[in-house]
């Protein structure tokens, strides 16, 4: 494994086709969850601009802070509540671009300003976690990121 990640490009896609393979490749061979959530944490908050980066983890009833990079966070989220909760209960990726637009949004940190979050499916398709990303930047995410962090969450798959 590389110690240093290779991100190239001028555009977020181009930056998301150099990065795919690289983080497919930290997760691919890695069996630890925890391991392997860590490093593609950091790759992912490494290779852009965003505030917080990682990944909360379905414990029952409830979202429990996994790994992750970035200021503290909230350590536990019911389920449907705020848009980590909503993204589990609805099972889909939502895009936030107002996070105090968005109807219950639970505000870990009061410099997010707009959030993406992913479902982590296992093999049999049930949320077992979701990826969560924040920026302090207002309407930071679209369709492209939608695209390529499902794209990356499909290799967590074998972790759950």
């Amino acid at each position: 494994m590389a110690e240093h990640l290779t991100i190239q490009g001028e555009t977020k896609e181009e930056k998301y086709q150099t990065l795919l393979p690289q983080a497919q490749a930290l997760v691919q061979y890695e069996d630890d969850q925890i391991a392997a959530l860590a490093n593609l944490a950091a790759a992912l908050h490494s290779s852009f601009d965003w505030l917080w980066t990682g990944f909360y983890l379905v414990k029952g009833p409830q979202l429990v802070l996994g790994p992750f990079q970035g200021p503290i966070a909230c350590t536990r989220i019911p389920h449907g509540k705020g848009v980590c909760g909503s993204a589990w209960a609805q099972n889909r990726t939502l895009i936030v671009p107002d996070v105090d637009a968005f109807p219950g949004h639970i505000a870990c940190s009061s410099s997010a300003r707009s959030e993406i979050v992913v479902p982590v499916h296992n093999a049999a398709g049930a949320v077992v976690a979701v990826l969560d990303v924040d920026s302090a930047q207002l309407d930071q995410f679209d369709s492209t990121d939608a695209q390529y962090l499902e794209t990356i969450c499909q290799a967590l798959q074998h972790l759950f």
